[in-house]
């Protein structure tokens, strides 16, 4: 009898202090999706020379905007999906003064972790 009590406290603290790993699998997280959505069709439909009128039709309103008078645009899509690492991309567009796109910056961090797994 009192052999199978000192067995089932070891394993009661080995099932503890493991199943916190464990048990986080097992709650549910929801995915979690901030800003933009910006799907790789329309990210291909914008091309430098378009207008800010253009740009704004085809991908909606940007994230943010340079405050300090440079017309610089950002559009931020961050993804996490349930208990998977957080994946963020970052479009970012330059306008001259008279707003005709001149400058294109897509930058993907889940191409970029893809990438630096490979090598």
């Amino acid at each position: 009898m009192r052999c199978k009590l000192l067995i089932a406290a070891a394993m009661s603290v080995v099932v503890l202090t493991a199943g916190c790993s464990i048990a986080e699998r097992l709650v549910y997280r929801p995915d979690i999706n901030q800003g933009n959505y910006l799907s790789t069709s329309d990210v291909a439909k914008i091309q430098k020379g378009m207008t800010q009128q253009q740009v704004a039709y085809t991908l909606g309103t940007p994230m943010l905007k340079e405050p300090f008078g440079q017309q610089v645009w950002y559009y931020i899509f961050r993804q996490q999906p349930g208990h998977e690492k957080v994946k963020q991309q970052t479009l970012i567009l330059t306008f001259d003064r008279n707003g005709i796109l001149v400058d294109i910056k897509n930058n993907d961090t889940l191409a970029a972790q893809k990438a630096s797994t490979l090598m």
